[in-house]
């Protein structure tokens, strides 16, 4: 990873980070409001956030890939102001049948499902967009600023949820986050057209494999996607019990909840500005490692207050699952970007966004099913069993390779 370029990133890019704050704002605040309201409003236990989580990410393991072909064929700008838009009427619609007394739990998960839909695609476009925008010399500094962004609002989104639905209920929360939302659709929709190559049509399928063959085939892309899908299964395990964890066993408040979410968001900021300095004095294969290495510690931290219960773990875990894996993400999503041809990124960005959050769905799945059986500390032990085996992943696989690998530029 280079030294951040002294010349100025474009324009277009300063309207995208904005955007991108003001839509992770937004999506984080009513990412904590919701598992709050269906506690503290519906009197939901840990299989019922479980299930409300994976409504939450289901869209990511059904609609990346399509969304990929759609991205690599359309105005990837265009489809981001829609895909936010959409994701603003979901939340407007939640706040509608919160003001009206109707939410339910269903409800709550239909509209969560509903907004995700537009997550993906926006997720999915904006890794394709920027190499369009910044010049390649500049994409490490661009995706630090990116993940510096999503890191303040992990920060701050859930301790602000958090705050709101424990001082004025669940309501302000989705007036926030909507307010963010569409302020995102803003600065989009004011970035000019991206200026693109004419495509000849091609067959979907014959795409879709096309991009599958260059992601599974690639020395370097294949041990990523393998560590990012079992990565993200164990997080959601944890996540899926975790408000619910924290409120009966930890005796925590919503508003101690929200602290411990957003200390995740503080260690996220702290390994972003610490990524340039890390990246000068550390091999690109040791830099990796950091962040599997930082979510097994923290799982092994959170399985701690099985026996002693402490929010200030539950808080000190979170601190390292954000400060470890944020290296991960700006460093494989660079690494990614240059290797990777342009007219391929949004296929390649699809099966990654798949890998990375269409796997939460699944493990959301199977921590509500363990906690079910079993309960709530099965579920910290599978997960933590998930960061382990991902850490190992990534050891025997990716590290060799890494160390003979020049510096992306």
């Amino acid at each position: 990873m280079p030294r951040p370029p002294a010349i100025a990133l474009p324009p277009a890019f300063k309207r995208i980070a904005w955007s991108n704050l003001f839509a992770q704002f937004s999506e984080q605040i009513a990412l904590a409001a919701a598992p709050l309201a269906a506690v503290l409003l519906l009197s939901a236990g840990p299989a019922e956030t479980g299930w409300l989580q994976m409504m939450q990410t289901l869209p990511f393991l059904l609609l990346s890939i399509p969304a990929g072909l759609l991205v690599d064929r359309a105005s990837r700008r265009t489809l981001m102001v829609a895909s936010e838009m959409l994701r603003a009427v979901s939340l407007a619609a939640t706040l509608l049948l919160l003001v009206a007394g109707y939410v339910t739990l269903p409800l709550l998960a239909v509209m969560g499902f509903v907004g995700a839909i537009g997550t993906v695609c926006y997720s999915v476009a904006a890794p394709a967009l920027i190499p369009a925008i910044v010049p390649r010399a500049q994409l490490a500094d661009a995706n630090r600023w990116l993940e510096l962004a999503r890191s303040l609002a992990y920060s701050g989104g859930p301790a602000i949820g958090g705050a709101i639905v424990a001082w004025t209920g669940a309501s302000l929360a989705y007036v926030a986050a909507t307010t963010l939302s569409l302020l995102a659709v803003v600065l989009l929709a004011g970035i000019s057209e991206e200026k693109t190559e004419p495509r000849p049509r091609r067959n979907l399928l014959h795409d879709l494999i096309e991009g599958a063959r260059f992601l599974t085939g690639h020395a370097l892309l294949r041990p990523i996607l393998v560590t990012a899908i079992v990565f993200n299964i164990a997080w959601f395990v944890l996540q899926a019990v975790y408000v619910a964890y924290a409120i009966t066993s930890l005796e925590m408040t919503a508003t101690g909840v929200g602290i411990t979410l957003g200390i995740y968001g503080a260690g996220m900021t702290i390994g972003a500005y610490a990524a340039p300095a890390l990246a000068r004095r550390l091999p690109f294969g040791v830099l990796i490692t950091l962040g599997p290495l930082g979510g097994l510690l923290a799982a092994l931290v959170v399985l701690l207050t099985v026996w002693f219960p402490s929010g200030a773990l539950a808080g000190l875990s979170f601190f390292l699952f954000g400060a470890g894996p944020v290296l991960w993400s700006i460093a494989t999503l660079t690494l990614r970007q240059a290797i990777t041809p342009n007219a391929m990124l949004g296929r390649v960005s699809a099966f990654i966004t798949t890998a990375t959050f269409g796997a939460r769905p699944i493990g959301a799945a199977l921590g509500a099913i363990v906690a079910t059986r079993y309960g709530v500390d099965a579920c910290l032990l599978v997960a933590t069993s998930g960061f382990l085996i991902q850490f190992l992943v990534i050891i025997a696989s990716q590290v060799p390779r890494l160390r003979s690998l020049p510096e992306p530029a």
